[in-house]
């Protein structure tokens, strides 16, 4: 094996007599080739045979000859009737040593010499020094195949072998090119498969083959280049910015990481890979069997990583822009790496954009490469499997970018935006699930003193809000978006006449009249203003809540971009839904429909004719369960309504009480708390249930009444908790000038006292938990048990209250 190469052997049996080639005189290829001594050690080639063990036989040689020896079958190596004489073939009889067994691909079919049977066994030629010269009878340049191709008799291995030796022989001229290639410094007009092949090896291949060989050496020259560029981002880039001050510390970290994310992952597959092709083609250069194998397995390990760049490729470009046109010195700094010899005045999103385009490019090389590949050749077995899944990979990708480039333009559009003087909007931009879902221009009308005014506006569609936005050009070219409206929120937003007709926008275009002559054309006259009407398409968008006030119709340019936006509208309201579906706390669940009515704008809540009732809006609402039943309370203006959960399409009036503002239930007590604008009442639970289900009368639900509150206390709000195990129920009252906190806790019927006036029951089941009164706050709106301690919310602040420090 020289220069790493390996090399056809031929393996001579000993005491073997050289064999005579008699056609060598009337052979038409004329071989002038002087070997140097350490090819022919055993000087098997040697001019004289006397310098030599083994000689030419000659009929008045002394030679001694072993006739033990067999002599070769000649037979096997005759040419069959059926095939057709070859060029390379001389007329003469040829005794030949057995070949060794080699395995190369189906493209090695192509002699560039002639065969064994024509070359002397007395003069070998050395590598560099191959010199073929064809009898007038051929013409220079034709392709002629082998003697041995397509021959049935002659062994594929023999003919590998034949085809590797004279490859051999030729190519070692171009071993220094080859190293000088995969270095990097060979001149780039000779970086091409046909500039280190010698021309005999094209002239005798397959035109196809010809080319199958030179893209597989194009994939390989792209592979290094790729490999090359991706090392230059880190040396002349990435080490110097960790060296400079060209970026503050405090961002310099997250700036690499967001644009070149994971490069360096990228980079160690594409080495591994590069690596793998060198030894390929060091190996079998100038025909390369296959690097489909090598690709195949490559792929299937960079996908994830390529997968993660690909899509944060916009992140990463927009990243760059930004700090390009804010950091002066960065800008010196990328100029400075532009004169770079290696960079060859490319600017750094050129590299950042390499891994996005490789794989488009490598399958470009590979479906190419597929085409000039035979139809027996195992590659038509594995690339269209690469193809398939290069091709996939890209696609899925897509989605990614548009994501990505959307997610750019919603860092673009949250950095332009100016709100109205005084004016504070929280749109919750800073979440990571918020994007950009469309953005375009639409126009609106305006009534002015005159006619009406149109107004060009950019309206952006986020997955929360929906902003109406006039552009505004600053100094310097930047471009800000002024709000011009509060933003409406999905959940609110209703749409409506999408099928409007058109309406028309009148225009005003300054243009001079080339019709008229020259000479008589005036000052006045040349210059003319002609209005011209573009038809506009509205469709309308208003407020759920605020349909005369916050109503908006807008202008789009084309019947398909009105489509575009009705589109995009109702998939961004539904996709809102769905996400809040999955984010609730809780899950609502419509009891009844239709029961609970509200009095036309204008009218009273009981009719004249007594036939329809309209029970008001509801107010509020408590579950509770009773003799194995569950039950809801409802509270409406008109009183307090009871019906059995899942049974509810009837609900029943139970209690007559003006205004119930809060509803409470006390299970282990047996109480109903009601909080009304007669005050704080407490009820039998048990008979609220049996005459919610009609077996009971409300008679005896009246008379288990308990005045929790004075007739003249004005209550504000009530809340029951547990407190130290103990439940209590915690009421304030307003007086003339301070509010005061009440904590009473129920008594269980053994506990009772003697009634008082307050309770109309014969009972009294509630006393105080504090002797007296506390005083609050004026200012507080809501109180919160909490373990040990009560939280008194106020707008000034929440007040943490100790009641075990009061009793003590």
């Amino acid at each position: 094996m020289a220069n790493g190469r390996p090399q056809p052997h031929l393996s001579i049996p000993p005491r073997t007599r050289p064999l005579s080639n008699p056609s060598l005189a009337t052979d038409s290829w004329n071989f002038l080739v002087t070997p140097p001594p350490d090819r022919d050690p055993l000087n098997l080639w040697a001019d004289d045979p006397q310098r030599s063990s083994f000689g030419l036989a000659s009929p008045d040689s002394t030679y001694p000859f072993d006739p033990s020896f067999p002599e070769p079958d000649t037979s096997l190596f005759e040419r069959p009737p059926s095939r057709a004489a070859s060029a390379y073939e001389s007329s003469g009889a040829y005794h030949g040593y057995p070949e060794p067994h080699l395995y190369r691909s189906t493209s090695h079919r192509a002699s560039l010499r002639p065969s064994i049977s024509q070359r002397s066994l007395g003069h070998r030629h050395a590598r560099s020094e191959v010199q073929l010269t064809s009898s007038p009878s051929v013409v220079r340049g034709e392709s002629r195949p082998p003697s041995f191709i397509g021959s049935d008799e002659s062994s594929p291995e023999s003919t590998v072998a034949v085809l590797s030796d004279e490859l051999s022989s030729l190519t070692f001229a171009s071993e220094e090119g080859l190293r000088k290639f995969q270095m990097g410094s060979l001149p780039e007009s000779d970086e091409a498969w046909h500039r280190l092949v010698p021309p005999e090896a094209r002239e005798v291949l397959d035109k196809k083959e010809v080319l199958r060989q030179s893209v597989i050496f194009e994939v390989i020259k792209s592979e290094r280049d790729y490999v090359q560029d991706l090392e230059l981002v880190k040396d002349v880039y990435i080490s110097p910015l960790l060296n400079l001050p060209v970026i503050s510390r405090s961002r310099l970290q997250g700036f690499l990481s967001e644009v070149f994310y994971n490069l360096d992952e990228i980079l160690a597959h594409h080495r591994r890979l590069l690596d793998q092709l060198f030894e390929r083609q060091r190996e079998q250069h100038p025909l390369i069997q296959s690097i489909a194998d090598i690709i195949l397995e490559t792929s299937l390990q960079f996908r994830q990583s390529y997968e993660a760049y690909i899509k944060h490729y916009p992140l990463a470009e927009a990243r760059h822009r930004t700090e390009l046109r804010r950091n002066p010195k960065y800008q010196s700094f990328l100029s400075q790496c532009g004169h770079h010899p290696r960079v060859r005045k490319r600017d750094l999103n050129t590299f950042i954009t390499r891994p996005v385009t490789r794989l488009p490019r490598l399958t470009l090389l590979l479906s190419t490469m597929q085409g000039y590949t035979a139809a027996d050749h195992p590659d038509q077995e594995t690339l269209p499997l690469i193809l398939s899944l290069l091709t996939q990979f890209v696609k899925s990708t897509q989605p990614g970018i548009e994501a990505a480039e959307s997610k750019v333009q919603f860092y673009a559009l949250c950095e332009s935006l100016v709100y109205q003087k005084g004016e504070i909007i929280d749109l919750d931009l800073f979440d990571e699930s918020r994007s950009l879902l469309h953005l375009g221009p639409l126009a609106r009308r305006y009534r002015a003193d005159v006619g009406y005014h149109w107004a060009d506006l950019n309206v952006a569609l986020l997955d929360n809000y929906l902003l109406l936005l006039k552009p505004e050009r600053r100094s310097g070219g930047e471009i800000r978006h002024v709000v011009v409206s509060r933003p409406i929120p999905l959940e609110y937003l209703c749409l409506s006449n999408f099928n409007s007709p058109t309406e028309p926008r009148k225009e005003k275009n300054n243009s001079i009249d080339q019709q008229q002559p020259q000479s008589s054309r005036s000052l006045l006259s040349s210059f003319s203003i002609r209005s011209t009407y573009r038809q506009m398409y509205p469709f309308t968008v208003h407020h759920a809540t605020s349909k005369m006030t916050r109503r908006y119709t807008l202008y789009a340019a084309s019947e398909e971009e009105r489509d575009k936006w009705r589109v995009a509208l109702v998939e961004a309201i539904a996709l809102r839904k769905v996400r809040q579906d999955a984010n609730m706390w809780f899950a609502p669940h419509t009891i009844n429909e239709g029961f609970f009515r509200m009095p036309p704008l204008g009218g009273q809540i009981h009719s004249s004719n007594g036939v329809r009732h309209f029970t008001g809006r509801i107010r509020c609402a408590v579950p509770f369960s009773s003799g194995g039943k569950n039950l809801i309370a409802v509270g409406c203006p008109t009183g307090v309504y009871v019906a059995v959960r899942g049974q509810s399409s009837q609900f029943r009036k139970v209690l007559q009480l003006p205004n119930p503002t809060s509803l409470h239930t006390i299970p282990s007590h047996n109480k109903f708390l009601v909080h009304c604008d007669s005050g704080l009442k407490a009820y039998s639970l048990d008979l609220l249930a049996r005459v919610a289900m009609h077996t009971s009368p409300p008679q005896p639900l009246d008379a288990s009444r308990e005045n929790i509150t004075a007739a003249d206390d004005l209550v504000l709000f009530v809340k029951v908790g547990r407190f130290a195990g103990k439940i209590l129920v915690l009421y304030a009252t307003k007086g003339l000038w301070q509010v005061q906190l009440h904590i009473v806790t129920p008594l269980l019927p053994d506990e009772a006292q003697p009634p008082k006036r307050r309770s109309i029951s014969g009972l009294l089941t509630f006393k105080p938990y504090l002797k007296d009164p506390i005083s609050i706050p004026k200012d507080v709106h809501d109180l919160t048990p909490l373990r040990r301690k009560i939280g008194i919310c106020a707008e000034r602040g929440i007040h943490i209250f100790d009641p075990e420090h009061v009793l003590a």
